[in-house]
This record gives structure tokens, C-alpha cells and sequence, in this order.
């Protein structure tokens, strides 16, 4: 009896799928959403825009108007005529010059200091080990929650024991200390590999090196943002100067302690207040053009991880 040999089952071999391109066909494209989505976006985009410049521009237009049209009825955006005197009187007060100085390179010191202080505290917490890490971590996080106010008159008292009213110390340095600017500084060191760390242990670096010379230089764009807020946290600053630079016509005297005084002093000249403000405003407007890119930057690679 011969037995006959059957084949083997063929193997199922698996089917293109529908996405594969065939030979002599074109690859299919997502379907656009038309020029009409286009246009809606750009819309949108652009009525944002216009909302946030708004007020800056009416500040700034304002500063050339005259006392009683800032406030006239019905709303006038443009001056019926431009006082260009109000931006010429206000620069040449002294004092407003003298104040302009201060805030600036009272600002630059804060911004520096902050940087210094909650840098080194972030690296702690990032990839030192020390006892009580976690419980001093929450107690530092529990402080983003307590409101400045709540904590106004503590801090009065200490500054006044230390000796501290009416000098440039008690401006700089009780602000400091961020937790917010601790964790976002710390989130980005997390991030950074730990290879480079371990790399520098083994070349016999110390751990101030490798802080100074791996972590500093690679903080630039966290740096920026972290720099630029406490930037414009000290130049908006009010309560804390009016609490604690009490000697009038004091050499410290902030630029928003100016712009309340010569707001009551001189029963709210608005046409010479909003020049002022604008020019108030222009330095730290500047700041943000000139360094919006390590802004974006800095939020982009420091985000919440």
C-alpha cells in the first residue's frame, strides 16, 4: 500500500495593512481642517493679543493726555491733543530718577541673591542625602501655601530687632528664599543624568565642583525665568518698602512708593502718574522681549515632571 505524501498547511502570511502603501499608489494624508480653521486660529490668536496689550497701550497713550480726559465721558482712547510735557515733566523730577536707579539695582541684587540661595538649596534636595530630607522637603513646600500677608508683621518684628529699617538688607534679603523657585530649580536637576555626576565623583571632584562646574553652567535657561520673576517681584514690591523704609524722602525709596505718593501729593494728576507708570513699566518690558526665548525655554525644560 504506497501512502502518499501530503504538503504542509501553508503559513497564513498576514495582511497589509490598510495603511501600507502599494505599488503605483500615493500615501494617503491626513484630511486638513481647511482654511477656515486657519482663519479661526488666527482670530483667536489675535483677539488674545489685542486683550493683554491693551491696557499697556492705553497707559502708555494715556501719559499724554491731559488731567481731566484721562477720566472724561464717553471713553476718548486717543488725546484730542498730546501733552508731550507729561513724559518731560516726570523724567526731570530727580526723584523720580533717584527711585528708578534704586528699584533697578535693588532688583538686580534680589534677583542675584535669589538665584544664589534657592540654587544651592534645590541641589540639596535634588542629589544630596542628609537626615530629615523628606520632612524639611514637605516643611518647605508647606510654605508656597502661607500668604505674605499672614506672616507681614512677624517679619516687621524680626527686621526691627536685626536692625535692618531703612537699608537696602531689609529689601534684599528677607524675599529671598522662594520655595516655588526651590522646587521648580530642583525639578530641573532631577532631570539632569546622574552619569555626569558619578563621571566627576570618579575624577576625584568635590561636591561644590560639581555643583559649580556641571550643574550651573546647564541652569542657564531655568536661571533665566527664575532670575526675571524675582526681577519683577522686587520691582512691584510695595507693602514690604512702605512697611519698612520709613524715612521720608529716603534715599530708598521704591519706584511704586513714588508713584503713591505723587498719586496723593499732587490730588492724581492721571495725565503725569500714567507717564510715569509707563516709563516704570518699560524697563521690565524690555526684559521680556529682550529674553523671551530662555523664557519659553526654561518653562519648556523645567516643567513638572
Amino acid at each position: 500500500m504506497t501512502v502518499t505524501k501530503q504538503p504542509p498547511p501553508a503559513i497564513a502570511q498576514p495582511r497589509p495593512s490598510s495603511s501600507a502603501t502599494e505599488p503605483g499608489r500615493t500615501p494617503t494624508r491626513p484630511r486638513s481642517r481647511g482654511p477656515g480653521w486657519k482663519v479661526i486660529r488666527y482670530l483667536f490668536s489675535a483677539a488674545i493679543i489685542l486683550a493683554a496689550l491693551f491696557p499697556l497701550a492705553w497707559m502708555a497713550i494715556s501719559g499724554f493726555k491731559a488731567r481731566n480726559e484721562v477720566v472724561a465721558s464717553p471713553f476718548q482712547f486717543f488725546p484730542e491733543v498730546w501733552l508731550w510735557q507729561n513724559y518731560v515733566d516726570i523724567w526731570n523730577d530727580p526723584q523720580f530718577r533717584q527711585a528708578l536707579l534704586v528699584t533697578f539695582v535693588g532688583a538686580l541684587l534680589f534677583a542675584a541673591l535669589s538665584l544664589v540661595v534657592n540654587s544651592m538649596a534645590a541641589y540639596a534636595f535634588a542629589r544630596l542625602e542628609f537626615s530629615f530630607k523628606r520632612t524639611i522637603w514637605v516643611v518647605t513646600l508647606i510654605t508656597m501655601f502661607i500668604p505674605m500677608m499672614a506672616i507681614l508683621l512677624t517679619s516687621y518684628i524680626v527686621v526691627t530687632r536685626l536692625g535692618m529699617l531703612n537699608t537696602m538688607a531689609v529689601l534684599v534679603v528677607p524675599g529671598a528664599t522662594s520655595a516655588l523657585h526651590i522646587f521648580f530649580i530642583r525639578q530641573f536637576y532631577l532631570g539632569i543624568p546622574g552619569s555626569l555626576e558619578e563621571a566627576a565623583v570618579v575624577d576625584g571632584a568635590s561636591r561644590w565642583q560639581i555643583f559649580t562646574k556641571i550643574f550651573l553652567p546647564l541652569s542657564k535657561p531655568v536661571f533665566v525665568v527664575v532670575g526675571i520673576t524675582s526681577f519683577l517681584a522686587f520691582w512691584n514690591s510695595y507693602v514690604w518698602p512702605i512697611l519698612t523704609i520709613t524715612e521720608p524722602d529716603s534715599a530708598l525709596t521704591q519706584i511704586q512708593q513714588y508713584l503713591a505718593i505723587f498719586r496723593s501729593e499732587r490730588r492724581i494728576e492721571y495725565g503725569l502718574l500714567l507717564a510715569g507708570s509707563t516709563l516704570a513699566a518699560a524697563p521690565v518690558i524690555a526684559l521680556f522681549l529682550v529674553f523671551q526665548r530662555y523664557i519659553i525655554s526654561g518653562i519648556r525644560i523645567s516643567g513638572i515632571k
